[in-house]
């Protein structure tokens, strides 16, 4: 599994639409096992995205998707600055499939 957790600085009074974009962007997306918006609970300008992709290639390939490359143009102009806070493997999750064994060593 290939996972990421971004960091989304959102213009001021656009929140709601962002999550609505992201939202509709998002959904039934191929290969998407977990995507999470989240607001921060300390400064409403940011919102939180962590997702969990089948892997990398995935991921990538969604980039692609024409409900994504429309959101794209439109996220950005909402958006005031976009960090890839990090890449991750997800080794376990509520809902996620078994990622790998995992040693009780």
């Amino acid at each position: 599994m290939y996972g990421l957790i971004a960091k989304l600085v959102i213009a001021p009074g656009k929140r709601e639409a962002m999550i609505k974009l992201l939202e509709g962007s998002a959904a039934a997306i191929p290969g998407c096992l977990s995507y999470v918006i989240a607001e921060d609970a300390a400064d409403e300008k940011i919102l939180w995205v962590t997702e969990v992709w089948e892997s990398k290639a995935s991921h990538d390939a969604s980039l692609v998707l024409p409900s994504v490359k429309k959101a794209v143009p439109q996220g950005k102009a909402m958006v005031m600055r976009f960090e890839r806070v990090a890449e991750t493997i997800p080794v376990w999750g509520v809902g996620l499939p078994v990622a790998r064994a995992r040693s009780t060593q």
